[in-house]
């Protein structure tokens, strides 16, 4: 596999994404990696790296529409390791082209997001649901807080990010809550000497309306993208 590295296209302080490109089965794909480095805590429904724990980079990248390999975590994996990251990272996946991404910054907080919006829906309905992972469609978010929160409060972040998620696309006129391959991704700073972890991050918290309305903005601008 051949990876291309674009130059960073910086978002704030904290969210620098690099621009990944491959040729898989024939055809280019494209990847955006963070180099997060030391010094995060991350939780996310991620694939790969998801859960709660200290994590170096985050991996978001683009598949074919027609995907069915059943070991998406190896797959994700590898790619990482072609584009040089080791460690403990996050590594996500979608069909949508990851190069019209959504990017905002609000408060000292960055937020990234794809959005492939083709399979969309609203999360309750009568379907019974199946134990087999959908084709990958998929809003993927991608948040940087320059404090620490308690696991509480990035449990917390996760729904506030969720929610603007939601504004934004009711907002932007789709008549939905999302695909059903969604995830999310936020990464907070670990406790440094002297400091405390922020224990709140609900949407009228100081840190999680800074959240809400950089995920707001961002999903807007990638649900909007050509």
């Amino acid at each position: 596999m051949t990876v291309v590295v674009a130059p960073p296209r910086p978002v704030g302080g904290l969210l620098h994404v690099q621009q990944l490109a491959r040729v898989e089965d024939g055809e280019r794909l494209h990847a955006l990696l963070w180099r997060a480095g030391d010094g995060w805590r991350m939780v996310s429904s991620a694939v790969l790296g998801g859960g709660l724990g200290e994590r170096a980079w985050v991996l978001n990248a683009q598949v074919s529409h027609g995907y069915r390999r059943t070991d998406p975590d190896r797959h994700l994996a590898g790619l990482a390791d072609a584009a040089g990251v080791h460690g403990t990272g996050v590594g996500l996946m979608t069909a949508a082209d990851v190069t019209s991404y959504g990017l905002a910054h609000d408060g000292g907080i960055d937020a990234v997001v794809t959005a492939g919006l083709g399979v969309r829906g609203w999360a309750a309905t009568p379907d019974e649901g199946s134990a087999l992972p959908a084709a990958p469609g998929t809003i993927n978010i991608v948040v940087a807080l320059p404090v620490p929160l308690t696991d509480a409060a990035l449990v917390n972040a996760v729904a506030t990010a969720t929610e603007a998620k939601v504004q934004a696309l009711v907002e932007g006129g789709y008549d939905c809550s999302g695909t059903p391959t969604d995830a999310v991704c936020i990464a907070a700073r670990t406790v440094r000497g002297g400091e405390e972890a922020h224990a709140f991050a609900g949407p009228r918290s100081v840190w999680g309306a800074r959240l809400a309305r950089a995920v707001h903005a961002a999903v807007g601008a990638a649900s909007s993208a050509p």
